[in-house]
């Protein structure tokens, strides 16, 4: 893996200069040539006076965003005589997704991996954009019946790649594969089609459902609770009695990397318990996570911004971007905040509208900015949002505050 985010850091993408910013890309800029390791986590300092930001040290579009972003983009100036698809949303952004849209892009299917275009209405000369999550086996193997490369615009991550990659191996030792992931996912599903290829595969989308798993393995809940818990989360002739005798765990990239660690380490001691210690290396395979760089640097990052004396968070992103839910997550733990996908959803200094990720349900709020002077806000973003909407959220709420120090003072004190 250390070859592998070696080389990500080190390579560069042509972005429309739309998604950069004045404010935050001259940040991320700056922490670059003073942290080019990221080692520190400590978030950056805007101070205008009667508002302070805290910036994450990480955050914002990652390698497979941006390499998605060139390739879309690319595909687009490529081809202008020719109709340009997209299977599903190429990321979790609608700013990014409906700009595509506006310069001809169509989408194949929803996120849920339903229909909008029926494949039937392609010819073999169409353009088709694989989004970051990849696919599955099953689509890929349609579209080539059509006769439609998609392998010159796949813009699979290639950290997805990668679990691809460990499901692999995972079942040439034959063991069965755990994965940890949002099961209606684009990229569950696209790891899903895989890894049952190569071995008897069960999805859990979060501790509790491990636990379940983990009672069936010990004997403790039926073949009944086993079936109601995990119907339509297992591959085709799954037979729990033998299928869980020897497994491994792979996860979606984007899971909270903390969960992942408590599963690995829940069924690790559940194969203990099982079969002993001196047979443990027989039925668990100890993978290291299969978090990307990214999912773990923003969350390092966040718990960075954490240690901050802050009054709210604000997290920025769409709505169904399971990175940017991970975030709001570990932030609720400290503070009051609110997740929003752009300035719009602040309607004023007194009210702002937000998202609640675990009841999905849009809210409004009075009265989210505090009182005390100076109000001090932690700032943060998922991994599919532009730095330019971050910017505007920032420089909206700064407008609030006639008062407030000049963007081009704040920027000039940082080093």
């Amino acid at each position: 893996m250390w070859q592998l985010k070696t080389y990500l850091y080190m390579k560069t993408f042509n972005i429309p200069s739309f998604y950069k910013s004045p404010v935050i890309s001259k940040v991320k800029e700056i922490r670059k040539v003073n942290d080019p390791r990221k080692k520190d986590y400590t978030p950056t300092l805007l101070d205008f006076g009667p508002v302070k930001f805290y910036i994450a040290r990480h955050f914002g579009f990652c390698y497979g965003v941006e390499n998605a972003i060139e390739i879309s983009y690319k595909a687009i100036e490529e081809n202008p005589d020719k109709r340009i698809f997209l299977l599903s949303q190429m990321i979790h952004n609608p700013d990014v997704n409906n700009d595509l849209m506006m310069r001809g892009v169509k989408f194949l299917m929803d996120t849920a991996g339903n229909n909008i275009i029926a494949f039937s209405e392609l010819k073999n000369d169409d353009i088709v954009i694989i989004p970051a999550f990849g696919t599955t086996l099953a689509i890929e193997n349609k579209l080539a019946k059509l006769g439609i490369e998609v392998r010159k615009y796949d813009t699979t991550c290639p950290f997805v790649e990668r679990v691809w990659k460990k499901s692999e191996k995972l079942g040439e030792e034959k063991y069965s594969i755990i994965i940890h992931g949002k099961y209606n996912h684009e990229e569950t599903r696209a790891t899903f089609s895989r890894s049952e290829k190569n071995a008897p595969s069960i999805i859990v989308k979060d501790i509790e459902e491990s636990r379940v798993l983990g009672k069936y393995i010990l004997g403790e809940v039926s073949l009944d609770e086993f079936n109601k818990a995990f119907a339509g989360k297992y591959s085709e002739n799954f037979n729990p009695e033998k299928d869980l005798v020897r497994v491994g765990v792979i996860n979606q990239t984007t899971m909270l990397a903390s969960e992942t660690q408590e599963i690995a380490e829940y069924f690790k001691s559940t194969m203990q318990i099982k079969h002993g210690e001196q047979e443990l290396k027989n039925h668990f395979a100890d993978t290291r996570d299969t978090l990307c760089y990214a999912t773990n640097e923003n969350q390092e990052a966040t718990y960075g911004l954490l240690k901050t004396d802050a009054d709210i968070a604000i997290v920025v992103g769409g709505y169904n971007s399971s990175n940017t839910s991970h975030l709001v997550e570990l932030c609720e733990e400290k503070l009051t905040t609110y997740y929003i996908s752009s300035a719009t959803e602040i309607i004023s200094k007194k009210r702002i509208n937000h998202f609640n990720f675990k009841k999905q349900e849009h809210l409004a709020s009075d009265n989210y900015l505090p009182e005390s002077s100076p109000v001090k806000i932690i700032l943060t973003s998922g991994a599919s949002c532009p730095d330019s909407i971050v910017d505007d959220v920032l420089q909206k709420i700064v407008a609030f505050f006639p008062n407030a120090k000049s963007i081009d003072e704040v920027l000039s004190n940082l080093n």
